[in-house]
């Protein structure tokens, strides 16, 4: 000590005496003002008292210096322990070190490792990692617990510190309070509906106004309507169950009778959803900023907890939906470079932790009922395209068929998975043309057959008959555009049942339930619509819906609706309904109408055998429905004399009011108009006189001839 202060009065000594002597330039300078020397003051003044206690705290003079101040901390946070980690031998340790690194490398570096081990060196099924920094930790918790290594081994991952906090719970337990039970919405209370209406939605007052429908056969009945219920559009679930609203906050689901929010999920910015055919989970998508450490671009989530189970990075995927389901939600896949990725549900993970490396992988698509995928290859110098089908998990081709000359190939499934059907352009010889064919894969036959069907002219649309063996195509160019219907159902051979040519179409709608078919022409071709009855392939009706854009199927099969949007076109906008064999039951005209979306049905519970007996004894059931619908139009009779009767009697009551208003404004009238009556004309017409007035309205001058 005595040695620093020496180390600090050198120091003075050797900085000069500047500030001795600017000390004694003040004192003079001082002195000459106040008269006296500064000696001269009572340097007692500024002593403390003998009994002083300073009461200022450290924090008040130093308290933006004391944030920055470095905070005690253990270092836990940085560590995490993995459980279920595989129990090997000493030999095989490395080759699990290396395993772990590749797994939870990628959320950050790992500064520590450690394995436990028994006597003979055997691992205890658990591990310690420490990361470089905190956040990495969390991100590896967050993201690897339930990390599937096999089918033995799925990882538990905890932070250290977890572990202290259980140690050190109190002793002290309350029981939790029992909540009160709430009853949760009927999400299929629609299908209740005594006369078996379909509901549907529709956006219009340029998409600030959204309703729910009823359809019925006479009218729409509004079940509800909401302003501003979306910022941009709606969507039903696969199952109806759910209606889904989008802001910009993230997505809202509805449902029960009421349509309460069942449940919303956070994710700005959202433009576009996909649903599972389960109806468990739903995909968000999201332009705004992602980043490879914590994906936000594309997110799957949990619709009954509203958990979010995972995110992906957008890529250069430039179609929606970019993952692709399995029929029963089971599996997912999406489209990458050279792969196709397959995930598996629950646990998100990459399905045996590889990709399908596929070379130059065009396009492919699920079976809507089997766990199988059907994927194209174009060729690649002496090898030629194919077409695959493979089985899933087992990635097991059952089906490989080479194309030559291919330019292009597209993928169609049947409704059932029966049929896979393979639109495929082929290039002439001479490479400066093309033509057309049609591969038709017999899914459910030994070995699975192959049929071909050439074509002359492109293939424009190409539909399959739901739940049938038909399938519809439109070929040729306008002005020769030709619409042809085929048959599939003798084995070994596709018949055609019969082509109509000269058609102004360019869309093919089925019926949900089969046998019916529209052919229209939107959007460019004036909206023209053709009815056909594919049971004898005649068509049933021809009508116009000028404009339309859109046509929409309801659930059942019996009513048909066309559309004309305002997002499409700004006048003529509204819908019409029609039955499926082309009578036009109601027409709708709405201000800058958007869209109308039926809401769908799930999957009847009847098996096929009772759908056969159903057909089989119709017309008793047809009977029936026949004295249902009479009374069904004479209640709406009834409705409508009620609803005229109400709106007689309302206006009997506000002419009422009127005239007592009338009444009682008689002597104000009477007053402006210098106590002269005007209300009884008669008893005062002496008092009146009649006043023409004339006026020139124009001169024709009309030239007589001698």
């Amino acid at each position: 000590m005595i040695g620093k202060m020496a180390d600090e009065k050198e120091f003075d000594e050797k900085a000069g005496n500047s500030d001795s002597d600017e000390e004694d330039e003040d004192e003079d300078e001082e002195e000459n003002v106040n008269g006296r020397n500064n000696e001269e003051e009572d340097e007692s003044e500024f002593d403390d008292p003998e009994d002083f206690v300073d009461d200022i705290t450290d924090e008040e003079l130093l308290g933006d210096i004391l944030v920055e101040k470095p905070k005690e901390t253990t270092g836990t946070d940085r560590i995490i322990v993995v459980d279920n980690v595989p129990t090997i031998s000493p030999d095989r340790l490395e080759k699990l070190k290396n395993v772990i690194r590749k797994v939870f490398s990628k959320f950050g570096k790992i500064v520590t490792e450690h394995y436990p081990q028994d006597e003979n060196g055997q691992t205890k099924g658990f591990i310690f990692l420490e990361f470089s920094n905190a956040n990495d930790a969390a991100q590896a918790v967050k993201t690897a617990n339930g990390y599937k290594l096999d089918k033995h081994h799925i990882f538990a991952v905890n932070h250290f510190e977890d572990f202290d906090k259980l140690v050190s719970l109190t002793k002290d337990w309350e029981p939790p309070t029992k909540q009160p039970y709430v009853e949760q919405a009927n999400l299929r209370s629609w299908l209740l509906d005594p006369d078996c209406n379909d509901q549907y939605v529709v956006i219009h007052g340029g998409g600030d106004k959204v309703g729910i429908m009823w359809n019925t056969p006479q009218e729409p009945i509004l079940s509800r309507e909401r302003m501003n219920w979306t910022e941009t559009y709606v969507r039903w679930s696969p199952k109806g169950s759910y209606l889904a609203t989008f802001h910009y906050q993230g997505i809202a689901l509805w449902g029960g009778e009421e349509f309460k929010r069942i449940m919303r999920f956070s994710h700005p910015g959202v433009q576009l959803i996909d649903f599972s055919p389960c109806e468990r989970y739903l995909v968000t998508f999201s332009p705004l900023t992602d980043t490879p450490d914590d994906p936000q671009a594309i997110v799957i989530w949990d619709i009954r907890t509203g958990n979010k189970k995972r995110g992906f990075l957008c890529g250069d995927q430039s179609q929606w939906p970019v993952f692709k389901w399995s029929a029963k939600g089971k599996y997912f896949g999406r489209l990458g470079e050279d792969s196709i990725s397959i995930y598996e549900t629950p646990s998100f993970g990459l399905l045996e932790k590889k990709s399908l490396k596929i070379q130059d992988v065009r396009d492919f698509a699920w079976s809507p009922s089997d766990d199988m995928i059907a994927f194209w290859v174009p060729e690649n110098k002496d090898t030629p395209a194919r077409v695959t089908l493979m089985e899933i998990p087992s990635r097991k081709e059952i089906r490989v068929k080479n194309l030559f000359n291919v330019s292009e190939c597209k993928v169609f499934w049947h409704q059932k998975g029966d049929y896979l059907a393979v639109k495929v352009d082929r290039y002439t010889k001479s490479k400066k043309g093309l033509y057309y064919n049609l591969e038709l894969f017999r899914v459910r036959e030994r070995q699975i057959p192959v049929d071909v069907v050439e074509m002359k002219e492109a293939v424009t649309a190409f539909s399959w008959e739901p739940g049938g063996s038909k399938f519809a195509i439109i070929h040729g160019e306008s002005p020769r555009i030709s619409a042809s219907f085929y048959n599939m159902e003798e084995k070994g051979k596709v018949t055609l049942l019969k082509t109509f040519e000269k058609k102004q179409v360019n869309s093919i709608f089925w019926s949900p339930t089969g046998q019916f078919c529209i052919l229209a022409g939107l959007r460019n071709m004036n909206g023209v619509l053709e009815f056909y009855d594919t049971a004898d392939v005649v068509c049933m009706n021809q009508a116009e819906h000028f404009m339309a854009t859109d046509v929409e199927w309801d659930p059942t099969g019996r009513f048909v609706a066309t559309s004309v949007s305002w997002w499409a076109h700004k006048v003529d906008n509204g819908y019409y309904i029609w039955s499926f064999q082309g009578k036009l039951l109601q027409r709708h005209a709405l201000d800058q109408f958007c869209s109308l979306l039926w809401r769908p049905r799930p999957p009847t519970l009847l098996t096929e055998a009772d759908i056969k007996n159903i057909k089989k004894d119709i017309k008793k059931f047809q009977r029936m429905f026949e004295i249902k619908d009479r009374m069904s139009q004479s209640r709406a009779s009834k409705e409508l004399i009620e609803r005229r009767r109400r709106k007689m009697k309302d206006y009997q009551g506000y002419r009422q009011k009127k005239n007592m208003e009338f009444t009682q404004q008689k002597a104000l009238r009477l007053e402006l108009r210098n106590g002269i009556d005007t209300d009884e004309l008669d008893s005062n017409a002496d008092e009146f006189e009649d006043e023409s007035v004339e006026f020139f309205i124009k001169e024709e001058t009309t030239e007589v001839e001698e």
